[in-house]
């Protein structure tokens, strides 16, 4: 079992380049894209910015996790029972624009993986769509916060209107493009997007 620790993966990185990490952009408060936030962001004095929803989940990943689930039985096979958030959290809202390090960077929130999903479009060329939208699929909806119904919206609303040649890069899995999506992603077909919501969605 590998350790959920990246800082020391990420920091070789930053030294074999030459970089300056500035913030921490948080796509969703699950605790794969949020274990190394915290020790990351506090090495570097760098804020984490993350949309408000989602900012609880920093401190109390969870809450958005299932009971007793996969994810409890890693922490607790690695020791860790707690957790805290960055000691500076830059809430984020829908439609909110700024920019890091020269990049123009536009938040559009997007629930239904969680209900704080947020993605970033990066100076019109590039969407970090964290769980919300992968190269043929999308992130689940089932965990504690997620909705389907909400995703739908989603993808309805924030993905379906965007310019065919933004290339996607995902929480998980290879990038890809709005067009190659809109063509082949079968969650982005009106069957599934008119469908209704099952019980419980």
């Amino acid at each position: 079992m590998a350790n959920p620790n990246l800082v020391s993966e990420i920091k070789s990185v930053i030294n074999k380049f030459n970089l300056k990490p500035v913030a921490v952009l948080v796509t969703h408060g699950h605790l794969d894209h949020t274990f190394s936030v915290q020790p990351f962001a506090n090495e570097y004095k760098i804020p984490a910015l993350i949309h408000a929803t989602d900012r609880k989940l920093l401190a109390d990943p969870y809450k958005a996790l299932t009971p007793g689930g996969e994810s409890s039985q890693i922490m607790a096979a690695f020791g860790v029972t707690k957790f805290e958030e960055p000691e500076e959290v830059r809430e984020l809202r829908d439609g909110e624009s700024f920019q890091i390090a020269g990049f123009d960077i536009q938040v559009s929130h997007a629930p239904g993986h969680t209900a704080g999903s947020a993605m970033f479009t990066v100076n019109d060329e590039f969407l970090i769509s964290g769980d919300v939208l992968f190269a043929g699929a999308i992130g689940r909806t089932d965990l504690p916060t997620g909705s389907a119904s909400a995703m739908r919206n989603s993808l309805i609303s924030k993905i379906l209107p965007l310019n065919d040649e933004l290339i996607v890069l995902p929480g998980h899995g290879p990038q890809t493009t709005i067009g190659r999506e809109r063509r082949a992603n079968p969650y982005l077909q009106e069957n599934f997007l008119q469908s209704k919501p099952e019980r419980g969605e």
